[in-house]
């Protein structure tokens, strides 16, 4: 990472106390936003960043959200720190997104969604991420390099070294 990238430490186990301490101390601390990114989605596409950031620095409150395949999300972002957003959801399940968006309804914020993409939470999901890095997944084209996710898988024989997501 950038140097000027910096780590929030928020040690609980409710991950909507985690999500909303580091969005409101972020903003707190002088950003105009506040883009969380999952860490389980090796090859989301750097565009997907791009596009939640331009929607981010338009004017007027939003929530930006990544939908991920299995019902949740890779990435929410907020200019304001609701709590509401991340209260009463439960985590970790299929209707995470779908939540998510009911208390963003109901505080009147409006929501912009990204095109979805997938995390990595079972063998189904790594599955998913070995057919792309071998550039074998038509529905997952066009992602990121991963270049230390592909080193590792390529270092346990999950992959051939030499696999491109590009082709």
């Amino acid at each position: 990472m950038p140097p000027q990238f910096g780590l929030v430490c928020h040690a609980d186990g409710n991950l909507g106390r985690v999500l909303f301490g580091a969005t409101r101390d972020l903003l707190s601390s002088g950003h105009s936003c506040v883009l969380l990114v999952n860490s389980d989605s090796p090859t989301l596409p750097p565009a997907r960043l791009r596009e939640a950031i331009e929607h981010l620095s338009l004017s007027g409150d939003r929530l930006v959200l990544g939908p991920a395949t299995d019902g949740g999300y890779y990435l929410i972002g907020l200019k304001t720190a609701h709590p509401r957003v991340f209260e009463d959801v439960r985590w970790g399940s299929d209707v995470v997104l779908a939540e998510t968006l009911g208390r963003a309804t109901e505080i009147g914020l409006p929501v912009v969604q990204l095109a979805s993409w997938y995390d990595v939470d079972d063998a189904e999901s790594f599955a998913i991420l070995k057919a792309e890095l071998r550039a074998q997944s038509p529905e997952f084209a066009g992602g990121g390099d991963a270049r230390a996710t592909r080193a590792f898988l390529a270092s346990i024989g999950e992959i051939e070294p030499t696999a491109s997501i590009s082709g």
